[in-house]
């Protein structure tokens, strides 16, 4: 008699059925029932998902089929392969608009290891949008840093961002945090205005982080300020829309 793991078949019971008969490849079928538990809250942050071998011989379909459709989530970032462990569903990231934290400790604090990728680190002087919306005279030297940042090994957003070269040591003062490297120097923002603005993901966009063209995106616009007023940092970061919510705590005026 073979055995079958129950909680395999919970799952499988629970997951839109596969057509075999459908033009969708069933890898792609069964990557979109998936991506569907993990939005409904079948399966939540955390949840392991079951071995291939067993999903596979519950679902009656090959292990190619979802090892193929599992592949496809780790790209999205819903899941992450972890040793020991196997497939993780690392659901949705939640990010307040009521605190002004960075990219970093937004990770941290979710038990998820930040890491970025450098583009570009360049120094220059002001363009006249910088200038306009930093308050800076024109030719003011500036320091730009592009970047794609990861939780885990999942590329979550795409990061442009300003700063006045004077408050930071040099150039390469930033490490894995601005704001870390900002605060060893008595720069780190108190406050910031934010912007989300609802985007389609360009090209080069969508190819770091690992998405389609054209796909739903946030850009969220920060113009962060010191306690005396100044403009500090000045950055456009895209996230994508497939991966990250932004939350905002609202309350009645008294």
């Amino acid at each position: 008699m073979t055995y079958r793991n129950p909680h395999v078949t919970l799952l499988a019971s629970r997951l839109s059925p596969l057509d075999p008969n459908s033009k969708l490849p069933l890898y792609q079928q069964l990557e979109r029932a998936l991506r569907e538990a993990i939005d409904k809250g079948v399966l939540n942050s955390q949840d392991p998902l079951p071995p291939e071998r067993e999903l596979a011989s519950e679902l009656s379909v090959s292990r190619i089929t979802v090892r193929k459709a599992l592949q496809g989530l780790v790209k999205e970032g819903l899941l992450v392969r972890r040793h020991g462990f196997g497939n993780i569903v690392q659901a949705r990231i939640e990010k307040s608009f009521s605190q002004l934290t960075s990219f970093s400790e937004d990770m941290r604090a979710r038990g998820r290891v930040p890491r970025s990728q450098w583009l570009r680190r360049s120094e220059g002087t002001v363009t006249p949008e910088e200038s306009l919306t930093m308050r800076l005279s024109p030719g003011t030297p500036v320091f730009r840093f592009h970047r794609i940042r990861f939780a885990d090994d999942a590329p979550m957003a795409l990061e442009y961002c300003t700063v006045p070269a004077s408050a930071l040591s040099q150039l390469n003062a930033v490490e894995a945090s601005l704001y870390e490297a900002l605060e060893t120097t008595g720069h780190r923002p108190t406050r910031a205005l934010q912007r989300l603005q609802a985007v389609l993901l360009t090209k080069e966009q969508a190819g770091h982080l690992k998405s389609e063209v054209g796909s739903a995106g946030l850009m969220v616009e920060r113009v962060g300020f010191l306690g005396d007023g100044r403009v500090i940092e000045f950055s456009q970061s895209f996230y994508r829309g497939d991966t990250y919510d932004f939350v905002a705590v609202l309350s009645a005026s008294a």
